[in-house]
C-alpha cells in the first residue's frame, strides 16, 4: 500500500478498507481484530492501525476493551431500531420518486442476479453481500451525495446487525426474490407499490433482527 499521503489521510482510507470488510461480512460481531495481523495485511503501521481503530470507535463500528484489544461491535436494540427508521425514510422514498432510466436501476439488476448465482452455490454471504449492493443502488437513486455518503456510513453497522442472526441462508433467502420483485414494480412504473412493498419489506427485516437479538440476550 502506497504510503505517500499524510498520516492522517492514509488513517482515514485505512478505516474505509475496514469499514468494507464490514460491510461485505468479513468481520462479523464481537470478533476481536489482532493489530499484528491487520497491520501486516494492510502493509501499514500500528500507529496508523490505531488511528484507524479510534475514527471507527467513534462510529460505533469498533469497541476497544482495556487489556483485551480491539473488537467488532455488536448494535444494541436501539441502534437497530434507529437504523431501520433511517431506511425507511431514505430507501422508500427514493423508490417512490426514481427515475426508471436511472444508472443505478441497471446496479439493481445485477445485484439481484448475481444473488441469485450465490443462492444456486449455497453462498449466503455473496448473497448477503450483493443485497447491501443493492439496498446502496436504491439510494443512489436520489442522486443526492450527503445521503449516499450518510448510507454508506451505516452499511456496516447495519450488516453487523445482520450478523447478530448468525444464520446467513434464513435471512437473505427471502429477501433475494423481494429485491426481485421491487425491481420489477419500480420497471413496471409503478413507484409507489414498490415504495410500499419495500416498507413492509423493512418492518419484516427488522422484526427478523430484533427477534434473533432477544433470543441471543435472553
Amino acid at each position: 500500500m502506497k504510503t505517500d499521503h499524510s498520516p492522517q489521510i492514509l488513517s482515514k482510507r485505512i478505516a474505509e478498507i475496514i469499514r468494507n470488510k464490514l460491510v461485505v461480512g468479513e468481520l462479523l460481531p464481537g470478533q476481536r481484530l489482532s493489530e499484528a495481523a491487520l497491520s501486516e495485511q494492510l502493509e501499514i503501521s500500528r500507529n496508523t492501525l490505531r488511528e484507524a481503530f479510534r475514527l471507527l470507535t467513534q462510529e460505533g463500528l469498533l469497541k476497544h476493551q482495556p487489556n483485551r484489544g480491539v473488537f467488532v461491535a455488536t448494535p444494541d436494540i436501539a441502534s437497530i431500531i434507529d437504523i431501520y427508521r433511517v431506511r425507511q425514510l431514505i430507501e422508500c422514498q427514493a423508490l417512490a420518486q426514481a427515475y426508471p432510466m436511472h444508472p443505478s436501476v441497471a446496479k439493481m439488476k445485477q445485484a439481484v442476479e448475481t444473488a441469485k448465482q450465490y443462492r444456486d452455490k449455497q453462498d449466503w454471504m455473496g448473497a448477503g453481500t450483493e443485497n447491501m449492493c443493492f439496498h446502496a443502488a436504491i439510494v443512489e437513486l436520489t442522486d443526492s451525495e450527503r445521503l449516499i455518503a450518510f448510507y454508506r456510513n451505516i452499511s456496516a453497522e447495519l450488516r453487523l446487525a445482520f450478523g447478530i442472526l448468525n444464520d446467513p441462508e434464513l435471512l437473505y433467502t427471502p429477501y433475494i426474490d423481494k429485491n426481485a420483485h421491487i425491481l420489477e414494480l419500480l420497471n413496471s412504473g409503478q413507484n409507489e407499490l414498490a415504495a410500499k412493498k419495500m416498507s413492509d419489506y423493512l418492518e419484516l427485516s427488522e422484526r427478523t433482527i430484533l427477534a434473533a437479538y432477544t433470543r441471543k440476550n435472553s
